[in-house]
């Protein structure tokens, strides 16, 4: 037969053991850390839960005035944009009611033609589209009319300059002597000689700038230049002499001298220009060339020999 032993437990408490277990409690929770979740007492009987105090939220008064701030910014922005233009529209009692598109118009700039302008219509025909390449080719053809205009005025002075110095000339004057050849510039003197001082196929006839020139020969023109290389303003005379082929050159002729054109046909002694510094020249001189056959010789042999 099992022992039965009374437990105190599980026996009625006493007053003393009521009292000493309440002053129990009363410290215990002083004791404990606090806890964001409470903690279920030991002394709690089984399956009864503890009631947990509600959290503290926002407060629910925060939202309905946040909103109602908006809504009066909102308000008085609008009456700050409207306020203007109602107050303008107002201003005009006296006018019928006019819109706020009325009124942008009643105030836009305006402009007043003059009494005697003319309504034109636009044709194709009335303007002309170019490009860039037919610009520029406008260009190069005014920049080379200018050149020429340029130069043909150097050459009106540069003669007149020259009629100026040799004055009185009388361009009609041909050269004296009775021969086939005749000296081609009178009252010189003589330079450089045929390949004297290097490369040189000809005599210098030192004289004056405007001394006339004249045909060595009759024959016929083949050049007649303003700008012959180095000779500057030069003319070549083709001649049949003795059954030979001549030429005959005349170089560093002053601007604007010439007196025969290409293809004209001269005498001998018929002038041809007048003496200039013109080319590849550092005074006033002609330069004097002969060539029989294609071959140079020597020109001033050659005159000593035939000019009379």
């Amino acid at each position: 037969m099992a022992e039965h032993i009374e437990s105190p437990a599980n026996g009625p408490e006493n007053d003393a053991a009521r009292l000493s277990r309440r002053a129990r409690d009363r410290r215990t929770p002083a004791q404990r850390p606090r806890s964001t979740v409470p903690a279920t007492s030991s002394s709690t009987p089984r399956g009864v839960a503890r009631a947990v105090p509600p959290k503290k939220g926002p407060s629910r008064v925060a939202k309905p005035l946040r909103s109602l701030v908006v809504l009066s910014m909102v308000g008085g922005l609008v009456a700050t944009v409207a306020l203007p233009a109602f107050a303008a529209g107002a201003a005009k009692t006296d006018e019928a009611p006019v819109t706020v598109q009325q009124m942008a118009v009643d105030d836009a700039q305006t402009f007043v033609a003059a009494s005697d302008a003319n309504a034109s219509e636009l044709t194709r025909e009335s303007y002309a589209a170019t490009t860039a390449e037919e610009i520029e080719k406008k260009k190069a053809e005014e920049a080379a009319a200018e050149r020429a205009r340029a130069a043909a005025a150097a050459a009106a002075a540069a003669a007149a300059a020259a009629s100026r110095s040799s004055a009185p000339v009388n361009i009609a004057m041909t050269s004296p002597g009775s021969g086939e050849v005749r000296w081609p510039i009178l009252n010189f003197t003589k330079g450089r000689g045929l390949w004297d001082s290097g490369y040189h196929q000809g005599v210098d006839l030192l004289a004056s700038c405007g001394t006339p020139l004249y045909a060595a020969a009759g024959g016929v023109v083949k050049v007649s230049q303003e700008s012959y290389g180095g000779y500057g303003v030069a003319v070549t005379i083709d001649h049949v002499l003795g059954g030979q082929r001549v030429n005959t050159l005349y170089g560093h002729m002053t601007y604007g001298s010439r007196q025969v054109s290409v293809g004209q046909t001269v005498s001998a002694g018929q002038l041809i220009g007048f003496v200039g510094s013109t080319g590849s020249s550092t005074a006033c001189h002609l330069h004097f060339e002969v060539h029989i056959n294609g071959s140079v010789v020597d020109p001033w042999a050659w005159l000593q020999s035939n000019a009379g």
